[in-house]
């Protein structure tokens, strides 16, 4: 009866393993397990550098084999797991149930260990302690620290050369986000411009891929129209260019001239000064030829000392008798 019934139950296992919906399954998890290790395998530092000659990371071709989406079993669980996060960070509270997590596990561990050496003079804890305490290999930690540095050492790279526009269309695929960010902060959430970010950092590779002829010809439509504006500016600047310096030769020539003019002028008078008039006899008065005269000594009319004579009065007497 008990072989039967085991007989009947591998059966059904089998039976269910054979199922298609069961080989789907296993064909995607092998497939997703080798797009995994295809991804694990691309770490490798890139055969081309930054603009500065420095040798990049090798999570700048882990990152650019995880957008690629060549692998999309990989690419797509990868994107579903950081959505994950974050809406667990948003709507579960992660801290506090790990807390919780603590203290019932150490309570659980405590009343063992008490239970055991009351009843059996032997903690159950005890028993179940390992005989040596697991400890983290040097190896694994460095290989672990040293996996970190190359992180950090990707984004402060990729940041740098978004900075310095060692990528003019990233650097303005960056600017045009910080910008859009700057707008969408006001009414959307956080971890709501997570989700953005993480669909947009996710699915730009893909629609480009999958849509890149017509991208590519879009492209360069929009790229021979800037260059002939350019082109076309840059004529028009030259000429107004030249036609400046030309004018400015002109002016600066003119007065360069009139400068060494003047200079010139100034050395002859200074080198030949003017000459001097001769003097001449006639330009002096004819010296006197007579003796000096002295004037005539002029009378000096003398009053006496007591003034002067007094005049005697006379009575005129009338010609007619009156």
């Amino acid at each position: 009866m008990a072989d039967s019934a085991a007989a009947n139950g591998s059966s059904n296992v089998e039976a269910l393993k054979a199922s298609p919906v069961a080989q789907n399954v296993m064909d995607q998890s092998s497939k997703a397990s080798a797009e995994f290790s295809n991804l694990a395998a691309s770490r490798h530092t890139p055969s081309y550098t930054a603009a500065t000659g420095q040798p990049l990371t090798h999570y700048h071709s882990f990152f650019s084999e995880l957008l690629s989406w060549r692998n999309p079993r990989a690419s797509a669980i990868a994107y579903a797991s950081i959505i994950t996060l974050i809406f667990s960070v948003r709507y579960l509270d992660i801290i506090r149930w790990a807390f919780k997590i603590t203290w019932m596990v150490l309570g659980i561990t405590i009343a063992a260990e008490v239970t055991g050496k009351v009843l059996l003079n032997n903690g159950f804890a005890t028993q179940l302690r390992p005989r040596k305490y697991y400890t983290i290999p040097r190896e694994t930690l460095d290989l672990v620290i040293g996996d970190v540095h190359e992180l950090i050492n990707f984004f402060v790279i990729e940041s740098q050369r978004v900075l310095f526009a060692e990528n003019v269309y990233a650097s303005a695929a960056a600017a045009l986000a910080a910008f859009i960010s700057y707008y969408l902060v006001k009414i959307v959430p956080y971890w709501g411009l997570a989700v953005i970010a993480t669909t947009v950092i996710f699915f730009t590779p893909l629609i480009y891929t999958t849509n890149q002829e017509l991208i590519d010809n879009q492209l360069k439509h929009a790229s021979d129209i800037v260059n002939a504006q350019t082109a076309q500016l840059r004529t028009v600047a030259q000429k107004h260019t030249a036609q400046a310096t030309q004018a400015t030769k002109q002016y600066v020539g003119d007065y360069t001239a009139k400068a060494q003019a003047l200079i010139k002028g100034a050395r002859h008078h200074v080198e030949q000064p003017q000459k001097a008039t001769p003097i001449k006899e006639t330009d002096f008065p004819a010296p006197p030829k007579e003796d000096i005269k002295l004037p005539a000594e002029t009378e000096s009319v003398s009053e006496p000392a007591h003034g002067p004579e007094p005049v005697a009065k006379t009575d005129d007497e009338p010609l007619i008798a009156a």
